[in-house]
């Protein structure tokens, strides 16, 4: 069996910035990615079905001559929605009333699932249902697995068995609440002492919470990850760092992104006022519903120390912001500055930065990385 995971054009610009740089499927929440989730129910060849700029990186399929099944990178998958996946015949698309979740082959034999699905349409719902994810994630990647013991200088304040060690990882000295959801800790992780994490809790492979680190669920830390000070509510991709003091909370930040000593980001307007963020698509800001936002931060942008983010504010891909104040909420792609202004960021020398923070993790900036980011900074022009 062959399976496609694609990108809904339309979700697609929704959750922009952070798609500019991976598919929709390649987002994570919860402890895996939304594509390494079907991966793990439904075993077999996968690919994906994406921008041009991104099939490089994220390979379409040799062919579709074969079995295929479509799958929409935005559903969040469930043993029930496997098993129904499992269970279409070609030509057949599996739908939960207008919503598209899968299809065989091709053909208009639309079968209704009967269960609930969980759908990411916009940034927010990253953190919004990281809740649910995590403790998702974690019954069935703990199910059947032994966890590495826990040392006895740590406090356990819930039930311990929500809490779930894989090898190599490293806890001393720290808090562990699991009244309110679990705590997954990955591979070669590591907590420091003073620190105090409340479930549900994701900590990929290679993260690290610093001493005296507040890790208030629902949060998860993407591989190599490094945190310190207070976060809320965050969800980190993957190897970024807000190493230091400061807040974060409610917010979701890409890859490869640092936000120095003392950066906070306001997450609750102070009139306590409906939360509007940047929409790319719409090209204005769009009405959430939401009372509570924080930072949405795209892949290799940075922020120097005691910079000060807005409620709700959107910063595209490969910025640098070095700001007395507080910078604009909106600040597209490939941008340096603060409010003073911006300038345009130098390819050569975003090139060059990359380069460097990706071989702090034994990462190379390849040739085809390169391409991407050219890309990226040609198309996202149209949406500044």
């Amino acid at each position: 069996m062959q399976y496609i995971i694609c990108d809904p054009a339309d979700v697609r610009l929704n959750l922009l910035p952070l798609t500019y740089t991976r598919p929709v499927g390649a987002l994570r929440m919860g402890i895996d990615t939304m594509a390494d989730r079907w991966k793990a129910l439904l075993p077999g060849q996968y690919y994906w079905l994406t921008e041009p700029h991104l099939q490089e990186l994220y390979p379409a399929a040799p062919s579709v001559d074969c079995d295929t099944v479509y799958i929409q990178g935005n559903i969040f998958a469930t043993a029930e929605l496997a098993n129904a996946i499992s269970a279409l015949k070609e030509g057949q698309s599996l739908v939960k009333g207008d919503t598209l979740i899968a299809r065989r082959g091709e053909g208009d034999d639309k079968v209704e699932f009967d269960g609930d699905i969980l759908a990411i349409n916009q940034v927010y719902d990253l953190f919004m249902h990281n809740a649910e994810a995590v403790c998702a994630d974690f019954g069935r990647v703990t199910d059947g697995a032994v966890s590495q013991p826990l040392s006895p200088t740590n406090i356990v304040i819930g039930d311990p068995s929500l809490i779930f060690i894989e090898e190599g990882a490293r806890i001393e000295a720290a808090t562990l609440n699991t009244t309110q959801g679990p705590i997954y800790v990955g591979r070669d992780a590591e907590i420091m002492e003073g620190c105090h994490l409340r479930g549900p809790v994701a900590m990929c492979q290679h993260s690290v919470a610093n001493m005296g680190t507040l890790i208030y669920g629902a949060t998860t830390l993407g591989p190599w990850c490094k945190v310190g000070g207070e976060l809320n509510n965050v969800v980190m991709i993957g190897y970024s760092n807000k190493a230091h003091d400061g807040f974060l909370g409610n917010a979701v930040i890409g890859e490869w992104c640092n936000l120095g000593a003392g950066t906070i980001a306001s997450n609750l307007k102070n009139d306590y006022s409906e939360i509007k963020l940047w929409n790319y698509a719409a090209h204005r800001f769009v009405r959430t519903g939401l009372q509570f936002c924080g930072l949405i931060m795209g892949d290799h942008s940075k922020a120097a120390i005691n910079t000060s983010f807005n409620t709700a504010t959107v910063v595209g891909v490969g910025c640098n912001i070095v700001s007395e104040g507080m910078p604009r909420v909106f600040i597209p792609s490939f941008l340096k500055g603060g409010t003073a202004g911006f300038d345009e960021v130098n390819l050569n020398e975003f090139f060059t930065i990359a380069a460097r923070v990706m071989a702090r993790r034994g990462v190379i900036l390849s040739d085809a990385h390169r391409r991407l980011y050219t890309a990226i900074a040609e198309y996202s022009e149209r949406y500044k």
